[in-house]
């Protein structure tokens, strides 16, 4: 949040210093692995007086530049003719066609370009127009707006088979992350909702829609999926998969804000939100201990904090701002520790919030199915 939106309760009085800490190790550009130019420069005498140098040692540097852009220019030429056998129009193609097109509309841009202008718009967040700008400017590449945007549109059909081998990866994934936001789609709201996997291997996928529904949520994961979905608290993700987790930051949020609402002698009689946090980091404490613990040990730890959570959610509570927390909880209180039997499970929701939010700051608004693998 900006520092005006902050309440002065939230403020820090020693907010941490911007930057790495002290003490960091150093950085700068690396040495280039591949040389593709030499230049050797000899100092054979002075160059004020012509004198005998002493004591010539070499000073290497590397120069990293981009090199000279131009379009790479084919002329394909490909044929059609009938077929009086099965009375058909046929023609030949070729891998790197972009489309059939031919007449006035015979010049196209190639796949690379295509893919660099998406990255340009989608990735980079610039609007067509900008887009079309840094082509010309950059790689003499010429197309305009409107053209461009119906690119980008068969792009977008041409990955159907993509969108679906990525929705099925995510149906076989044991634990998936799900978080959605509002959105701008020819300048009528609707929703941008994320999908993704943690690890090395992770994905990651984007779909835009119009309603924030349980049918829509069902167009990609489906009632019987077998993993973890973590998600926070929106009513549409209860009960649409069997297993499920909440976010611990969004339970910490809520917490916070019982304590600032609650009444202030019944804080001083009992400090039942110092144990419900407790309650809460001392849960994720132990799922940073259980790959040093064995299963006993463990299960011991799991149901102690099944008797705490027990003893903390299952009785009203008189203070209103207690008891609209302790509801929360009650709603979510059959998975509240169900991130404990998934190795790859976190206590929080951060994955699919910072996949969200780099698409967030892009500022896509053009419909288009936006699918990639990211490394997490």
């Amino acid at each position: 949040s900006a520092p005006f939106r902050r309440r002065e309760d939230e403020r820090k009085s020693d907010p941490k210093k911007p930057g790495r800490g002290s003490g960091h190790p150093g950085s700068c550009r690396k040495v280039p692995e591949v040389i593709d130019e030499e230049i050797e420069v000899p100092l054979t005498g002075c160059p004020h007086c012509a004198g005998v140098l002493e004591g010539v040692i070499p000073v290497v540097q590397y120069i990293e530049e981009l090199p000279e852009v131009r379009p790479h220019v084919t002329r394909l030429k490909t044929y059609e003719g009938h077929c009086p056998r099965c009375d058909q129009m046929v023609r030949s193609t070729h891998a790197r066609q972009t489309s059939h097109a031919g007449g006035c509309a015979g010049v196209q841009l190639g796949a690379r370009a295509l893919a660099v202008a998406a990255e340009l718009k989608h990735g980079m967040g610039l609007t067509l127009r900008k887009t079309c700008q840094s082509l010309k400017r950059f790689c003499n590449l010429q197309i305009s707006a409107g053209g461009l945007a119906q690119a980008f549109q068969r792009m977008a059909g041409k990955l159907a088979a993509e969108e679906a081998a990525l929705i099925d990866r995510l149906a076989q994934a044991p634990v998936v992350h799900s978080d959605e936001t509002s959105w701008w789609k020819n300048s009528t709201s609707c929703s941008l909702w994320v999908f993704a996997t943690p690890g090395s291997e992770g994905l990651t996928l984007y779909r835009v829609v119009d309603h924030r529904d349980r049918a829509t949520f069902h167009d990609i994961l489906l009632p019987d999926y077998p993993g973890l979905l973590i998600s926070d608290c929106l009513s549409v993700y209860d009960g649409a998969t069997a297993h499920q987790h909440k976010c611990y930051a969004h339970h910490l949020k809520a917490l916070k804000v019982a304590q600032r609402d609650q009444s202030p002698s019944r804080a001083a009689v009992e400090d039942w939100v110092g144990r419900a946090r407790a309650f809460f980091e001392d849960a994720m404490a132990l799922k940073k201990q259980l790959p040093e613990l064995d299963e006993p040990e463990a299960q011991t730890h799991r149901v102690l904090l099944e008797s705490r959570a027990n003893a903390l959610f299952a009785n009203p509570r008189g203070d209103p701002a207690q008891e609209r927390f302790r509801n929360r909880i009650a709603k979510q209180r059959d998975h509240l520790l169900s991130f404990l039997d998934h190795p790859q499970a976190e206590a929080t929701n951060n994955l699919a919030e910072r996949q969200l939010r780099g698409a967030v700051i892009a500022g896509q608004t053009h419909l288009i199915v936006y699918d990639f693998f990211q490394s997490i």
